[in-house]
Formats: C-alpha cells, structure tokens, sequence
C-alpha cells in the first residue's frame, strides 16, 4: 500500500455500494486517513460501537428507550432518546453529499443486522455505512452484500 493514497476507489467503491466492510490494521491510523479523505469530498460522519447496541434498526431510526444501572434507591425509569441517524441528517449542512455513518468493532453483529446495514442506504439514500469487522495487515474492504452472500 502506498505512503500516500487518495482513497478515490475506496470513495468510488463506496458510493456505488452504499455499504462496506473494512478490515484495517491492529495499531490504527489507516482508518483516520480514509475518514480525512470522506470529509474532503464532502461527507460527514457519525461513528459509534456496535458492542451493546440492541436493535440496531431502532437506534437509528426509531424513538427507542434507555433505562440506566438501577442502584435500588430510586424508581426505575425509562428515558426515550430521539433516532440518532434522524437527529443527524436533520443537521447536515446544505453542502454535504451525505452522512457516513461508520461503525467500529462490527464482528460482533450478526448476519441480520449486518442485512440491516447494508439495506440502510436504499432506505435512506443520504447514509452510506461503513463497518469494522476485524484486522488484517493492510487496510482493505469489501462490499458488504459481498460479504453477506458467501
């Protein structure tokens, strides 16, 4: 791999696809350098972990709640939090292409909510998903319908 890259079929890749999964390696640094290159070409992103998620389709696109570590002391109660894909599309700037939702430690999903994913962006054409799901000795990806059909 090249010192410097553009990232133009990475892009490319990810733009025809609309969802990929990406393999970088273990002491970091490569997965910085590609979301750099997202943000000049005029995408914005989101990043969260995949550990403790739940339903995924809820998190994102549904008004879904959060009871926090009951202590015994006090009531148990349920917060409800706004979609968090919606709440970010509704702030994206005039001049953004769209939003790169970008999800780290994704071995951890299963096949359903790795479908899910990767049929996020034809439901909401704005969003392209890019999921970590493991290290290799360069930084490398696949289309995630790819992955999900062998």
């Amino acid at each position: 791999m090249p010192l410097l890259t553009t990232g133009k079929p990475f892009i490319r890749d990810l733009e025809q696809a609309g969802a990929l999964g990406v393999y970088a390696p273990l002491e970091g640094g490569y997965e910085g350098r590609y979301q750099r290159r997202l943000r000049a070409t005029g995408y914005e992103s989101m990043h969260i972990s995949a550990r403790g998620l739940g339903d995924v389709g809820t998190y994102l696109t549904g008004v879904h709640g959060v009871r926090p570590a009951h202590v015994g002391k006090k009531d148990i109660r349920t917060y409800y939090i706004p979609p968090m894909l919606d709440t970010h599309l509704a702030h994206l700037l005039p001049t953004s292409k769209g939003l790169v939702l970008w999800v780290i430690e994704g071995q951890v999903l299963s096949n359903q909510e790795l479908a899910y994913l990767n049929e996020l962006p034809t439901i909401e054409p704005r969003v392209k998903v890019i999921i970590e799901l493991g290290g290799d000795r360069q930084f490398r990806w696949v289309k995630l319908a790819d992955l999900l059909n062998s």
